[in-house]
Formats: structure tokens, C-alpha cells, sequence
């Protein structure tokens, strides 16, 4: 997952966007792993990072990008998964098309179409803001299953 958020989380890891636009691209940074490799922002506009972007698009098999909430930082060469928060009281915009919904305790109808992720664990949340996997039997990471095999081009 690469943070493309200046203002996004301090991730834990070694490295972080900025830096690899700031010193280049180095060769352990192209070889994929095993497991979830996290790399926050540090800073950097999503239009500086552009080229190391499309590097890490290029040499890994499977990446995310989390786009910053407000504004969206341009056009995104790849598919967009909108995610958006199911809370009641029409709080947030519904846009449009086809999106995934995170429930909450709230329960909320889906406005529209697409996916409803179930409430997450405090210790699938903590994983992930830890940096490590969550249980491999997590519903929350299964019901992400779905999302990755929907068409979101648009």
C-alpha cells in the first residue's frame, strides 16, 4: 500500500514516499516480498511522487494507493475503488457509481450500489495500523475479496 496523503498516517517502516522521491528508487524497494509491505507519505505531493509511482506500479504485482480524502490529487492511471463510510444522517456525499460501503456501528442503508464491508475488529484496525496482517480468518479482510475481483474502471 503506498499513502499518496501528505497528511496521511506516520506508518511504521524505514522509508517513506518522500524519501523515495527525494533519493531515488533503490533495488530493495523493487523486489516484492512476502506478506504487506506499508509506505507512508512523509509528505510529498502525489504529482512529485508521479514517476516513482508508476516504478512501484511497474515492478510489483499488486499495489494500493490510498488517495488522499479531499481533493483527489489528479488523474490516477489505474482503477479507483471509492470507499465510503456508511454512517446515518446524510453526513457524507453518496457520489456516484458503484462503491464500497464500510459499516459501522451506525447501521446504515447502502445508498447504492456495491460492496458493504462488516464492522472491523479493534485488532484487525490495530494490525493494520501496525503495519502487519491481521488473522488470515478475519471477515474484514475477506470481505475485501470481493472488492478486488469488480471491474472498477471508469
Amino acid at each position: 500500500m503506498v499513502d499518496l496523503d501528505p497528511g496521511g498516517p506516520r506508518y511504521p517502516g524505514d522509508r517513506s514516499l518522500a524519501d523515495l522521491v527525494a533519493d531515488g528508487v533503490r533495488r530493495p524497494d523493487l523486489e516484492p516480498g512476502t506478506g504487506v509491505a506499508v509506505l507512508r507519505n512523509g509528505g510529498v505531493l502525489p504529482v512529485e511522487a508521479r514517476e516513482v509511482i508508476g516504478t512501484l506500479l511497474e515492478r510489483h504485482p499488486v499495489v494500493v494507493l490510498r488517495l488522499p480524502p479531499r481533493p483527489a490529487p489528479g488523474p490516477i492511471p489505474v482503477p479507483v475503488v471509492p470507499v465510503r463510510l456508511l454512517v446515518s444522517g446524510d453526513w457524507y456525499a453518496t457520489g456516484e457509481g458503484r462503491a464500497v460501503y464500510q459499516a459501522t456501528p451506525s447501521w446504515g442503508r447502502m445508498p447504492g450500489e456495491g460492496i458493504r464491508l462488516p464492522v472491523p475488529k479493534v485488532g484487525t484496525v490495530e494490525a493494520l495500523l501496525r503495519g502487519r496482517r491481521p488473522s488470515r480468518d478475519d471477515r474484514w479482510i475477506a470481505a475485501w475479496k470481493k472488492a478486488w475481483t469488480v471491474s472498477w474502471t471508469r
